[in-house]
């Protein structure tokens, strides 16, 4: 064998072992507990298992690309029927993995936690290919993932999925804008800040009114580029009162233009016809927040809300980079277990982009002190 070649088989097995080194304690263990070995036959051992699947989740290579690259590397004699059956066994394996994998929450030096949820949607191949939607929340000062669920498309977006702490700020867009969602962090001592939706979020003036605050009357002496604030109470489906603000800016006319019409398309997608509400609310973005004024002015309410983007970078960076944007697979439980397998090389590879963070080409630490040269 030349040289090179021995030089990269080696390469390989140091960067392998680079990755064992960063997967959870008893990972080995719990494939056996979670189902996805119970024999061995074919497979030498649960490491090369994973290495096997991983292959296939990384490598975008097909089951039968897969199986033959397996043979020729001496790893396993696995047929493609009976590397799909393994992908779909060790679906609760890769899923444990990947929760353990998950970052923890990371507060500024001065300030709360602030973490942004959306969900983002997959699809199978084919026009009646099953919808699965990934829910994702994401620490917003280093951008690692705190959290994530997989669901069919029945799981609808809700802050109820994700288990929130004491003065954490929750950020979500309008999907997570209902009084039940506020409720639900509220109840839980964290703050919201939350982009509104008036069809789906009722806003009241004073607690104990019965009408609801008349938003759009508030918003037309706003001008472009004026940012306002109103107290905004919301009241929960038990009739519980939570108070907070209302900050509103008023979009340029090119903007609203923009916005416009990317709510025909979806109205259009959906068989809709575009209200004249919805029209004169499309002039304005809107946020509600519980946080007090004397913690968050209204500038930085909107700017703090901008931050929230990141999140939806991350999702094109999954989509685009590690190819999750459409699943390969017919059955659920192969496709849950394809998903889950990708979420696993995204949580890989956020913890080895925070390790070479932290990386020393020279295989050392420096001392505290320079030392002399003479």
């Amino acid at each position: 064998m030349k040289s090179v070649a021995r030089k990269r088989i080696v390469d390989v097995e140091e960067e392998w072992g680079v990755i064992c080194s960063l997967l959870p304690e008893g990972w080995q263990e719990k494939a056996r507990e979670l189902g996805a070995v119970r024999r061995l036959r074919g497979v030498g051992s649960v490491e090369t298992l994973l290495r096997i699947l991983l292959m296939h989740l990384v490598d975008g290579c097909s089951l039968k690309e897969t199986s033959l690259r397996a043979a020729q590397e001496g790893w396993a004699q696995l047929s493609a029927v009976a590397l799909l059956k393994r992908l779909r066994s060790a679906g609760p394996w890769l899923t444990w993995i990947a929760q353990e994998l998950r970052g923890h929450s990371v507060a500024p030096e001065a300030g709360r936690v602030c973490l942004a949820v959306d969900a983002t949607t997959v699809t199978e191949p084919g026009p009646t290919g099953s919808l699965w939607r990934v829910h994702w929340c994401v620490n917003l000062l280093d951008l690692r993932c705190e959290f994530f669920e997989v669901t069919d498309s029945h799981g609808g977006e809700k802050f109820a999925r994700f288990p929130i702490a004491s003065d954490q700020l929750i950020m979500g867009d309008r999907g997570y804008s209902t009084p039940g969602g506020i409720d639900y962090v509220r109840k839980r001592g964290a703050h919201v800040l939350i982009r509104v939706n008036p069809m789906s979020l009722p806003l009241y003036k004073a607690r104990g009114r019965v009408r609801p605050l008349n938003v759009l009357s508030a918003l037309r002496p706003l001008k472009v580029g004026e940012i306002r604030a109103w107290t905004a109470w919301v009241k929960s489906p038990e009739g519980d009162w939570h108070k907070g603000r209302l900050v509103a800016v008023k979009r340029s006319l090119s903007a609203t233009r923009r916005e416009l019409r990317r709510q025909r398309r979806n109205s259009k997608a959906k068989n809709r016809k575009l209200g004249p509400r919805a029209k004169a609310l499309a002039r304005y973005v809107l946020v509600w927040t519980s946080l007090p004024a004397s913690e968050l002015g209204r500038k930085k309410v909107m700017k703090y809300y901008r931050l929230r983007w990141q999140l939806e970078l991350v999702f094109k960076r999954v989509k685009s980079i590690m190819g999750l944007g459409q699943l390969p697979k017919y059955s659920d439980a192969s496709s849950r277990a394809w998903l889950s397998g990708k979420l696993l090389v995204a949580m890989l590879v956020d913890r080895l982009w925070h390790k070479a963070e932290h990386f020393s080409p020279w295989g050392y630490a420096l001392l505290d002190a320079a030392q002399p040269l003479a």
